[in-house]
């Protein structure tokens, strides 16, 4: 009996990468600089590659490299997603979507191969701007759901946020992901609950007559 060979789908690795700036969550875009959707924003992304990438995770640090000039911090697996129409370069294109949680002022990128320009945009806004390359739109808002999801379960993403914070500091960031106010007193409790930052002994932070302690995450939670 002969082996019977299948069609292999065009297979992608794409990169969300989130980071706070300002007042709001942000991710990472590039501007296309090929066809297809040349000049289009997109997520950072590029082609898995057999001879090169042991596996995904290093496939996906590759694009990183190729595309912004970095590694990445705190990948780790979002989701696939698979179909006729993603692509016209092919009839059925498959994407391996990873998440990063990073700091942007300590993330150097410069625009790599096939990317004329990179920029910092609004989550919220950019997880329905159907005027993104592709599908990215989609991916974009899954990956800020899930993320939002998790600082809700205070499973904090720790990529996102200072080595030592004030409790006041780390209900700030929070509600920043969360794109809402948190109640004080609550997510105190919560946090107390959960044991998910330790103190800093002898750290305290703000005005003499009423300083702050200074908190980090927990080892086991980082």
């Amino acid at each position: 009996m002969s082996k019977q060979i299948y069609p292999m789908p065009f297979t992608r690795l794409e990169l969300c990468v989130f980071a706070l700036l300002e007042t709001e969550l942000t991710v990472l875009q590039v501007r296309r600089e090929e066809a297809p959707s040349k000049g289009k924003w997109a997520l950072p992304g590029g082609v898995l590659r057999i001879d090169l990438d042991a596996d995904l995770e290093s496939a996906a640090q590759r694009v990183a490299g190729e595309r912004l000039g970095t590694h990445l911090p705190y990948l780790r697996l979002q989701t696939a997603v698979g179909g006729k129409s993603r692509d016209p370069r092919s009839p059925w294109t498959l994407s391996i979507a990873y998440r990063a949680t990073v700091r942007a002022d300590a993330l150097a990128t410069s625009p790599g191969k096939r990317v004329e320009a990179i920029r910092w945009a609004g989550a919220g806004e950019t997880a329905s701007d159907n005027s993104l390359a592709f599908d990215h739109s989609a991916i974009i808002a899954a990956a800020v759901q899930d993320l939002r999801n998790e600082v809700e379960n205070l499973e904090l993403p720790w990529g996102l946020l200072p080595a030592e914070f004030t409790l006041g500091e780390l209900q700030h960031h929070c509600e920043m992901i969360l794109d809402r106010p948190l109640d004080k007193s609550s997510f105190r409790r919560r946090l107390a609950d959960r044991d998910c930052v330790e103190a800093v002994r002898g750290q305290l932070r703000g005005a003499a007559h009423r300083p702050a302690q200074v908190y980090r995450g927990c080892p086991m939670h980082r």
